[in-house]
């Protein structure tokens, strides 16, 4: 029975039974957690918590580790004495918050049905927090019984849930997004009402990936490069690279710099075709969106570019054309119907364009399976193209952006998440950017015509055309009804069709620049050199220096991390 806590973690929810495991996961993470944390503190100090506060610090990752606020609580008053003022004193200075994501319908929600019958005396507990906390907002806005429905922890309705985002807001003493678009969206919209109340609990941690893997690790051909012009300080100083932007006017760098790509591109040419059977040139441009399935993330309007130039091929529209290599890959939450739409139809275009003589070279295109961490450390590095390309307001951060731009790919992306801090690093000229922004996506939301947008562009209609027509699925009639009702509804909050045009137009430019192997090798150089912003250490030194305040360990040399 222990066994079935942990032998799938995020099981698929859509069924009670999925739900109650769950949150039986959650809990019984958190609670180990803090009852080591609370053991070891007896070991040392006693039954003594004064300072308790002082010395320790819990990060809440999303939603998931919610539970450990009131769970704290049960453990401090329940097993080890203390009264309810102590308890939350305690709690309330040693718990601090990520978010990591706007859509509202992932935040997390609990039936309180669910919490009365696993975990009651939790239950009791986040009742009382909200009573007090509902006080506080009366306090502060006497009569304004809207907002304390607004922000009270427990949503009323039919089937009452406890609102697991706002427990963890309530519980912290520091609130904050993982990039400064999602940092400020999150104050101006998703957390409003909590912000005005609490302003100075909220801040802003702009995520990073570490160096060590996810350049000099998985990239070993760019790292003895990179040591050899400016030393292999760069590892613990990633600023350091910024050493290399000179370097983009060598010609002699330039040409050693394409042959370390050329290399990595065999590499991740030779896994593709071990994995799918299809083979990719390593002198075409490799166009690549590895990451979630969601539709957020519009893996779909990638594709829909795919199918552009499957369409152009065939009417031999290929006056300067660039050979291009598409790879899409990631994962959907199991109950994610739609997301495993968009990979069928990602397949059944791939089986088309890649079975047609007439397209060849061109074009290749193929879904990765089982994209992974291992995949990842060789699709980085050969990579020339990395799509960012969610819909502007929706995407938190990104972290595969980050990995990209380290290996020297150059980014496709709207504004949105972290790119648009990576366009400030980069320069607008490195950066092929499209698409509306955040605020054109909200002001387009109240007057959006999809089919205005189609039928104003002709090579949109066409793409339309073929998915309408069943071309890519000649044998399985009406597949893909539910994607082509999502493009053309004017409430698809994706805004697909509002930006495919946007998207055609930037990858022209694209496919331009990267026929100019040098031109494309200064921008590749360049966002290397600019990455620096983007490591972890400067990540976790903002969460030290403002959060968790520990004393800082000396780091070790790179000789022995490899």
């Amino acid at each position: 029975a222990a066994e079935n806590i942990t032998m799938v973690l995020y099981p698929n929810d859509i069924s009670e039974s999925g739900k109650e495991l769950r949150l039986r996961q959650q809990y019984f993470l958190a609670s180990a957690s803090l009852q080591d944390v609370i053991a070891r503190w007896i070991g040392t100090d006693g039954h003594e918590f004064s300072t308790f506060a002082e010395e320790n610090c819990f990060q809440l990752n999303d939603t998931h580790p919610s539970c450990a606020v009131p769970e704290l609580m049960r453990l401090l008053m329940d097993e080890h004495g203390l009264v309810w003022d102590q308890a939350w004193e305690i709690t309330s200075r040693t718990m601090a918050y990520t978010n990591h994501t706007l859509l509202p319908e992932a935040l997390e929600k609990w039936p309180v049905r669910l919490f009365r019958h696993m975990l009651p005396r939790l239950l009791e507990i986040i009742y009382e927090i909200n009573a007090r906390f509902l006080a506080e907002v009366a306090r502060r806005w006497p009569g304004d019984i809207e907002r304390q429905r607004r922000m009270s922890l427990i949503e009323e309705g039919p089937d009452p849930m406890v609102r697991m985002a706002y427990l963890a807001i309530v519980g912290s003493f520091s609130v904050n997004g993982v990039a400064a678009l999602h940092s400020r969206l999150l104050t101006e919209g998703l957390f409003h009402d909590f912000y005005e109340l609490w302003p100075e609990k909220f801040n802003n941690k702009t995520n990073g990936v570490t160096p060590r893997r996810w350049l000099a690790w998985c990239n070993p051909g760019l790292r003895a490069l990179i040591n050899e012009n400016i030393g292999d300080g760069w590892t613990s100083d990633l600023s350091r690279l910024t050493e290399l932007a000179p370097l983009a006017r060598d010609a002699d760098f330039r040409a050693r710099w394409r042959e370390v790509k050329l290399e990595n591109k065999k590499r991740l040419a030779e896994m593709v075709e071990a994995e799918t059977g299809v083979r990719f040139d390593p002198a075409a441009l490799f166009d690549v969106q590895v990451k979630r399935i969601h539709e957020y993330k519009r893996q779909l309007l990638n594709i829909l570019h795919v199918i552009h130039l499957y369409d152009r091929i065939k009417r031999e529209d290929t006056a300067d054309w660039t050979p291009r290599c598409v790879l899409i890959g990631g994962k959907a939450a199991p109950g994610y119907v739609m997301a495993k739409t968009i990979i069928k139809l990602i397949n059944n275009v791939a089986g088309v364009i890649n079975a047609d003589p007439a397209v060849g070279d061109r074009l290749k295109v193929v879904f990765l399976p089982n994209y992974r961490v291992s995949a990842m450390e060789i699709i980085a590095p050969g990579t020339d193209l990395s799509e960012q390309i969610s819909t502007a307001g929706k995407e938190a951060s990104g972290t595969g952006n980050m990995k990209f731009m380290m290996n020297g790919a150059v980014t496709m992306g709207t504004l949105d998440g972290a790119n648009i801090e990576i366009r400030e690093e980069v320069g607008e000229e490195n950066f092929f950017l499209f698409g509306l922004t955040a605020e054109e996506v909200e002001e387009t939301r109240r007057r959006y015509d999809p089919a205005a947008c189609i039928e104003a562009d002709e090579d949109f209609k066409r793409v339309i055309h073929l998915l309408t027509c069943g071309h890519f699925n000649q044998v399985e009639p009406g597949i893909f009804d539910p994607i082509i009702a999502s493009i053309t509804s004017p409430h698809d909050p994706w805004f697909t069709a509002a930006d495919f045009t946007s998207y055609v137009a930037a990858q022209r430019r694209a496919a331009d620049a990267f026929r100019d192997q040098e031109v494309w090798t200064r921008m590749s150089i360049h966002n290397t050199a600019a990455s620096g912003r983007f490591s972890t250490d400067r990540t976790m030194q903002e969460y030290n220096s403002e959060i968790w305040r520990l004393e800082p360990v000396p780091a070790f040399s790179v000789e022995e991390a490899f």
